[in-house]
């Protein structure tokens, strides 16, 4: 009896690199992708930085889905929309058919996060979540255009700066009172603040949008405060969060995303998961919604489904903010840390435990380049 193959569900960095890594070890086994998309493979962090340099969607594109299909040895299902598990039975129910698997990998990503807002135009606002949303913004932004963002959060700021350096007119609306009030220490908002600022970026903070109208060919965008922006466009970037709901009808664990062991095996030991829609108990069961730690947890799963079971270990992985105007590199402590945030030189911020330990930075603009040196506080 012919053995039933590996399918991966999700065409993203998570779904494509776990395929990669488990080829390294078993060229044999069959491997069936499916996904939504197309297939095609693309950077996704380049979505909110494309637009100042130039590039249309169709250059993002980095792999098309037929070459990384056949350089892999893999049968590629795109436009198949999954809506069901049977776990007993082993089978991906979607709209298209029905695949059974001896080992299911959830490669999903994580979907953007609606608000409810009045008005005739809410249906106007735009995601930018992935290559055909990119494809989109490009399409109905005409130059000088006038764009609202929702969102000072990390996509939100990093828009915004790659907006703005393309010359269009930014508007930015959050409920906090500083730009990516979760990630940073107060006073590295500021000079962030400042410094998107000076590119034309216009900040509604302590705010939030109400109902987005029609008026005329524009929008009418009501806010909290009373005021009213006419733009051109609306884009939300308040953040993500992996649809979990029919994966736990049928009957995997899931908390904030799907709830997945050492050895990203789920609840079911036939379904493994990564990525956005992961919930990981290595990472003290945060999800990570970032690039390295998806390369790590592809790496480690790759072995683990070739037959040599793999812990998956994340190691200090800082994140880039990619706001050119001004660049941060952060390195979070763990969530429930005790300490404060200290900065001994411009720019420069640690959180410092009571016991002078130092558990995470941020460093700011020119700063950047100390990488090497900020992992070292962190190694001893």
């Amino acid at each position: 009896m012919t053995e039933a193959p590996v399918v991966v569900l999700g065409s993203g960095l998570a779904g494509w690199t776990s395929i990669k890594e488990f080829r390294k070890h078993d060229s044999q086994t069959p491997v069936v992708l499916v996904t939504a998309s197309s297939g095609d493979a693309y950077p996704k962090p380049a979505l909110s930085t494309a637009f100042a340099q130039g590039k249309s969607a169709q250059q993002l594109v980095n792999g098309l889905a037929a070459d990384l299909a056949a350089s892999l040895n893999v049968q590629c299902h795109a436009h198949s929309h999954a809506h069901g598990l049977h776990l007993a039975k082993r089978e991906l129910h979607t709209d298209t058919q029905v695949f059974t698997y001896s080992r299911l990998v959830l490669a999903l990503g994580a979907e953007p996060i609606r608000l409810p807002l009045d008005g005739d135009a809410a249906d106007r606002v735009l995601s930018v979540n992935q290559w055909a949303d990119y494809a989109l913004l490009r399409e109905r932004l005409q130059p000088g255009a006038k764009v609202l963002i929702m969102g000072a959060g990390l996509i939100g700021c990093e828009f915004a700066n790659d907006l703005a350096g393309a010359g269009f007119q930014v508007h930015v609306v959050d409920p906090a009172t500083r730009p990516l009030a979760a990630l940073l220490p107060e006073a590295a908002s500021a000079p962030l603040q400042q410094a998107l600022g000076d590119l034309g970026v216009v900040w509604h903070l302590n705010n939030r949008v109400t109902s987005v109208s029609h008026q005329g060919p524009a929008l009418l965008a009501h806010l909290h405060s009373g005021e009213a922006l006419p733009v051109d466009m609306v884009l939300s970037a308040i953040g993500l969060r992996p649809d979990t709901a029919w994966l736990a009808q049928a009957g995997l664990a899931c908390d904030r995303g799907v709830l997945v062991n050492h050895q990203l095996q789920t609840s079911d030991p036939h379904v493994y998961a990564l990525g956005d829609v992961a919930q990981y108990a290595s990472a003290g069961d945060r999800v990570l919604p970032y690039v390295m730690p998806i390369m790590t947890a592809a790496r480690a799963l790759g072995a683990t489904l070739a037959g040599t079971p793999t812990d998956v270990v994340f190691p200090v992985m800082p994140v880039a903010v990619k706001t050119p105007a001004f660049a941060l590199l952060l390195a979070l402590p763990e969530p429930g840390t005790a300490g404060q945030w200290q900065s001994s030189e411009e720019h420069v911020w640690q959180f410092m435990t009571d016991d002078g330990r130092c558990r995470g930075f941020v460093l700011g603009g020119k700063q950047t380049a100390q990488r090497a040196k900020a992992m070292q506080w962190l190694a001893s």
